[in-house]
């Protein structure tokens, strides 16, 4: 019987390689992680879904004061330090890769610092050393994606965007995904003059099409400037800024240009096509339903393999992983992973929160389905004199009354989904939510209280 160094060695010390290392390690497996970059926790900790939170809840002041006007509160509003901003967003980013590294430490992981490239199924390189583990596990995550573009030099991604300076007082974003839209209603709030530019005609590609609309409508209401299609053909720099030539003949000058054009499997170098390891589009890694690639000792896990690109997914995958390995925790049982039913959010202002099946993708699986929809005025704005208005949308398989979807734009729309993302994956049907007693006033209670459908919903 081979001797491994190792029961387990994870390449990736974002969310899904720290849990599995962690719960491998709590299980009595001899554990080692591999992290490239100096920061533990990934893209979701240093440059994802915690900065972008913490940089939305700063963009909601500046909204916050002017609305609060309405409520009797007189005064200007303050202004923005960006740099005590930043400032403070690195410190708390810094705690918390503290919090990661300590878990690991107590946990009893050994963790190495640099780059690792697979050698074969059982073998791994770092810093010129190798070392060897009866099972690897590869969560390296994505990267963000620019085409090639003449200026391409120019560009900033999601990564480098929350330490940009100075302040952009004329941002343009290219892209129409969540992370567009994200930080398009983010920088806007934060005061600059937002553009976002797409080539397609709408945002949020693969959403509900009621959500996409809305939401389009809702933030250029709030001040953002959509242009949709056209892109961009060469970004050249200049004493006035950024001139950017546009497809459609046209030209835009900016302070800064975000690149949000999507995210790819973060593989390069990691040595799988010498290893053997199959991949799918953009380098995706290959696995099958229990996370296993073709080489049956080396699994994936989480945004390598490109297929739900969400922090709570791989650390779900993790468990799965963990569990097949080293048995499921003390009176459990095995970890599974379902795809249906996973709650999302989106933080433009308003912010998105869905959870099922689309309208569209309704109809394409169930054939007959009911739709109940309404927008309203939320109580808050009634006062404040803003125009935002908040949309709420089920979505019922006929036959058997089960409510498929559901989907919010509007304040807490995250919060609000979470809870009933329960619902839906117990199979809740439009007569449990007809029967449920709404907390008022709340928009939350429009959920339980939508009793119309919309007449001729067709298809």
């Amino acid at each position: 019987m081979a001797n491994f160094d190792f029961d387990l060695l994870v390449i990736g010390g974002g969310s899904g390689g720290v849990r599995a290392a962690r719960m491998a390690a709590g299980r009595g497996a001899k554990v080692a992680l591999v992290e490239a970059q100096p920061q533990l926790g990934g893209t979701c900790v240093n440059v994802g879904c915690i900065p972008k939170k913490l940089y939305s809840y700063a963009a909601h002041f500046s909204e916050a004061f002017e609305h609060s006007h309405g409520f009797g509160w007189e005064g200007a509003a303050p202004s923005l330090n960006w740099p005590l901003l930043k400032a403070n967003r690195a410190r708390e980013i810094t705690r918390l890769n503290g919090i990661y590294a300590a878990i690991l430490h107590n946990a009893g992981v050994h963790c190495l610092s640099g780059f690792a490239t697979l050698l074969d199924a059982h073998h791994v390189q770092v810093n010129g050393k190798t070392y060897s583990a009866k099972h690897l596990l590869l969560a390296t995550g994505g990267k963000p994606h620019v085409p090639d573009i003449t200026g391409r030099e120019h560009v900033l991604t999601s990564n480098e965007i929350f330490d940009v300076e100075p302040f952009p007082k004329r941002l343009l974003i290219v892209g129409a995904g969540y992370i567009a839209c994200e930080f398009a209603s983010i920088f806007n709030g934060l005061g600059a003059q937002v553009t976002q530019l797409d080539r397609g005609t709408q945002v949020l590609r693969g959403f509900d099409q009621d959500v996409r609309q809305f939401i389009g409508t809702e933030m250029q209401k709030a001040g953002v400037h959509m242009r949709h299609g056209t892109e961009v053909t060469r970004i050249t720099r200049a004493a006035d800024g950024l001139h950017i030539a546009l497809k459609d003949g046209s030209a835009l000058v900016a302070d800064a240009v975000l690149y949000a054009t999507g995210r790819v499997p973060n593989v390069q170098g990691l040595g799988l096509e010498a290893a053997g390891i199959a991949q799918g589009k953009q380098g995706a890694i290959v696995v099958n339903d229990h996370y296993q690639t073709n080489l049956p000792s080396v699994y994936a896990v989480g945004d390598v393999t490109a297929r739900v690109q969400l922090t709570p997914v791989a650390l779900s995958e993790a468990m799965v992983v963990v569990d097949q390995l080293f048995g499921p925790a003390a009176g459990k049982p095995p970890r599974e992973m379902s795809y249906d039913f996973i709650p999302t959010a989106v933080f433009t202002h308003p912010s998105i929160g869905t959870v099922g099946y689309t309208e569209e993708a309704a109809r394409q699986k169930f054939g007959a389905v009911t739709i109940y929809r309404t927008d309203f005025k939320p109580l808050m704005h009634t006062l404040s004199g803003s125009s935002e208005r908040t949309l709420m949308k089920l979505i019922v398989e006929t036959a058997t009354d089960r409510v498929v979807g559901l989907h919010m734009v509007g304040a807490e729309a995250g919060e609000i989904v979470q809870g009933f993302a329960v619902a839906l994956k117990a199979g809740a049907t439009k007569a449990v939510f007809d029967a449920t007693i709404g907390i008022h006033p709340t928009a939350a209670e429009e959920f339980v209280t939508m009793r119309e459908p919309v007449a001729n919903r067709a298809s």
